[in-house]
């Protein structure tokens, strides 16, 4: 995929995502999204398209968890690919919000990969 990404979401990124997903939407719901996002393709979007369309705010790099995550892009560990949901005209990240804000901070143009349902 790239330097900083995996080809694929890690395990634990699902039941992240159901944990989430369960506080918009009934649990059965909730685990049928995350079960579409096991089976479709990752693909790029840039980084400041998926802040714009999620409405979410950027987090300050100094949040701790995005200064994990560009710590460890400065180190070369590989991190997991976002899980986005549309719902509504809008998107939900599933897992992933303090990746993509980080990834923002390396470049709003940023290629970031992720699985779309």
């Amino acid at each position: 995929m790239s330097k900083i990404w995996l080809a694929n979401p890690e395990a634990h990124d699902f039941p992240a995502a159901i944990d989430y997903l369960e506080l918009l939407m009934p649990l059965k719901e909730a685990t049928a999204l995350v079960e579409e996002l096991k089976k479709v393709k990752t693909k790029n979007k840039k980084a400041k398209d998926i802040l714009r369309a999620s409405e979410l705010p950027l987090l300050p790099k100094e949040n701790i968890h995005v200064t994990a995550n560009l710590e460890k892009f400065k180190n070369g560990k590989k991190l997991s690919p976002l899980l986005l949901v549309r719902s509504d005209g809008k998107l939900i990240i599933a897992d992933g919000y303090h990746r993509i804000c980080a990834s923002y901070y390396l470049s709003e143009d940023l290629e970031v990969p992720c699985r779309i349902v």
